[in-house]
């Protein structure tokens, strides 16, 4: 019995150290994509026009979904709007937060409601996390009013998304008014072996550029 609990012992101790590791690579790694794309975006402001019929609506913790953003805004002659959380803030505390609420299609915003009166084409974007969209993106699709809007989905992610979650999306903003609704979705590959920026928007470019989903 006493080599039983010693053995379970050790167990945990290696479960525990060996979730640490995972937590600090993964956080670690984020900081550094941050780092990063803070440096792109500084460089490269988001496109602003007085009288855009499309808008970039993105939440994004590491910064790779809002370069995706950026740069669809410029090919579609958009404005881009940021979506921001802070329980999910980088770090070991936030990535936590973000694990535990993954799934989760509530979450605390800001804005939580933006004019869209202007726009005819509105583009949503996040990263998915465990195969669904981050949760502030269903927050802001539950709080806002897509009448009469054309309405797009965009996700960066790590492994894949799960489709029963991209249907629900889609009844929730034509619940709210939307006429249409489609969705771009870009694999940057697990942590440690994923697409450089540059492929990232090279993929996208592949896959979606010129696309105007009818109107």
């Amino acid at each position: 019995m006493k080599w039983a609990l010693l053995t379970l012992s050790g167990i945990a101790l290696i479960l525990v150290f060996s979730g640490l590791a995972i937590a600090l690579f993964v956080t670690e790694t984020e900081k550094g994509q941050h780092l990063d794309n803070s440096q792109l975006l500084n460089d490269k402001a988001a496109v602003l026009t007085n009288n855009a019929k499309k808008v970039v609506i993105v939440f994004s913790r590491s910064g790779n979904t809002h370069v995706l953003a950026n740069h669809i805004a410029e090919l579609h002659n958009a404005d881009v709007k940021v979506i921001t959380a802070e329980d999910y803030s980088l770090g070991i505390h936030g990535w936590i937060r973000a694990l535990y609420d993954a799934r989760s299609h509530v979450a605390s915003i800001t804005p939580e409601k933006l004019n869209l009166q202007q726009y005819d084409t509105v583009y949503l974007g996040a990263p998915i996390w465990l195969y669904s969209p981050a949760p502030p993106i269903w927050q802001f699709a539950k709080n806002n009013a897509f009448t009469d809007k054309h309405v797009v989905l965009f996700n960066t992610f790590n492994s894949k998304f799960e489709q029963h979650f991209i249907d629900e999306f889609e009844s929730l903003v034509k619940q709210n008014g939307a006429v249409s609704f489609s969705h771009q979705a870009i694999n940057r590959g697990r942590m440690g072996n994923q697409l450089s920026t540059q492929d990232m928007l090279d993929t996208y470019n592949q896959h979606y550029q010129g696309v105007s989903n009818g109107y």
